[in-house]
């Protein structure tokens, strides 16, 4: 079946009325239960091994319509597989980069088992997960990788993490990290389109883009594409199950073309309810148990550093305490690192402000001189006084900005 051709998008009348951003706020605040999945990473081709195949012969429907379907859908139970890759175009670093994340994340005597030491495991290549949910009290994610596996169980009041490989065991609790790892971490294809869907606005075309089968289900695709020209993001599509609104497959392109930046999909789902089994653990025996609370304070764990954003009152300038620049998909979050002299020129006297400065371009302007790093999404521009300013933006929109700001 051809697209539908849809000229829905949101400037028009029905997408601006108090209802429909209503309606938007709804679909983007709309969380599949799964609080734990979060250790899978934020930004992500797997097309032939998600098995997308048909196009299937749907009703026709509108693009406000599959946004009021995807807000409507209320999802509490279910279990599949899903496949994920991202590839964000990042420095190969021989595995430096992995090390240096992962140790920032873990920290002095932090556990391998605590769900923070593996967030950065997925910021590239491909992976596969296993979930499964059973209402807003029970969650469970698995990361399939070779000869071992690390699973994040949410039950209840519990929140346990087991890294088979180390035989490690985290324990906390659903209060100190589950709400966090929900909001801040997209996993599933439902967290990355809700992400997504936070972006709609004026600056946003929204069609109907025909219809596909995903793990075996009829869907409609959902496709998003910024109207402005000085953004990296090209397009989002999103495959939404027809029957129940959630979505089942999210793909990001970037602006410059080729292999998708970030692509999520379900290879199978169920929307039965899970055994209750599944979501039960006990630490092997002999495996090292961290609590939560000892984690937070083990050698080595730092506070914030001078020059972050603080809470309260700051947060009040902009999202996570940054000044935002611009606006929809042009915004750029700017602040100022407290770094003087611009890149850190590390410890022991090392010249790690050279060695960073090598991965990035020099670029000049009004507001002096910095070094710009890309990826295929996201860039960043760190000037020699120490300001940051960083969006899904061009090199030149990120350079017109700090001139702006001066």
């Amino acid at each position: 079946m051809a697209p539908y051709g849809s000229d829905d998008t949101t400037s028009d009348d029905s997408m601006a009325d108090t209802d429909t951003a209503a309606g938007r706020r709804k679909a983007a605040r709309y969380v599949v239960p799964v609080a734990v999945v979060g250790v899978a990473a934020a930004t992500i081709g797997l097309v032939p091994a998600l098995a997308d195949s048909g196009d299937p012969d749907l009703p026709k429907i509108s693009a406000q319509q599959l946004i009021d379907k995807i807000a409507a859908s209320d999802v509490q139970q279910l279990s599949g597989t899903v496949r994920f890759s991202t590839n964000l175009g990042l420095p190969n670093l021989g595995g430096l980069e992995s090390s240096l994340l992962s140790g920032a994340n873990k920290g002095g005597d932090g556990s391998s088992a605590d769900p923070k030491s593996k967030l950065t495991e997925l910021l590239s290549g491909s992976h596969t997960l296993r979930v499964a949910a059973d209402g807003p009290d029970r969650q469970k994610v698995s990361l399939i990788e070779s000869a071992a596996e690390y699973s994040l169980i949410h039950d209840g009041k519990d929140v346990w993490g087991y890294d088979s490989r180390s035989n490690e065991v985290y324990h906390g609790t659903a209060d100190q990290h589950g709400k966090q790892q929900r909001e801040k971490t997209p996993a599933t294809p439902k967290d990355f389109a809700d992400e997504a869907l936070k972006s709609v606005d004026d600056t946003t075309s929204v069609t109907v883009d025909g219809t596909v089968q995903v793990a075996g289900r009829d869907a409609y695709k959902l496709l998003i594409k910024p109207k402005q020209s000085s953004t990296t993001v090209g397009a989002i599509s999103i495959a939404v199950d027809a029957k129940t609104g959630m979505p089942l497959k999210f793909t990001l392109t970037p602006a410059s073309g080729g292999a998708a930046v970030v692509d999520a999909g379900f290879t199978q789902v169920s929307f039965a309810k899970p055994a209750a089994s599944t979501f039960d653990f006990t630490p092997p025996k002999g495996a090292k148990v961290t609590e939560g609370d000892d984690a937070a304070k083990a050698p080595g764990k730092r506070g914030p550093k001078a020059g972050a954003p603080k809470a309260g009152k700051d947060l009040a300038k902009g999202r996570d305490g940054f000044d935002v620049l611009g606006k929809g998909w042009n915004s750029i979050a700017t602040f100022d690192s407290g770094s003087k002299g611009g890149l850190p020129t590390g410890a022991g006297g090392g010249d790690m402000g050279g060695f960073l400065g090598s991965l990035g371009d020099q670029v000049t302007g009004k507001f002096g001189k910095g070094t710009v790093f890309s990826t295929r999404l996201v860039n960043a521009l760190i000037t020699d006084d120490g300001k940051v300013y960083v969006g899904t933006v061009t090199k030149s929109a990120l350079v017109k900005a700090a001139d702006a700001a001066r």
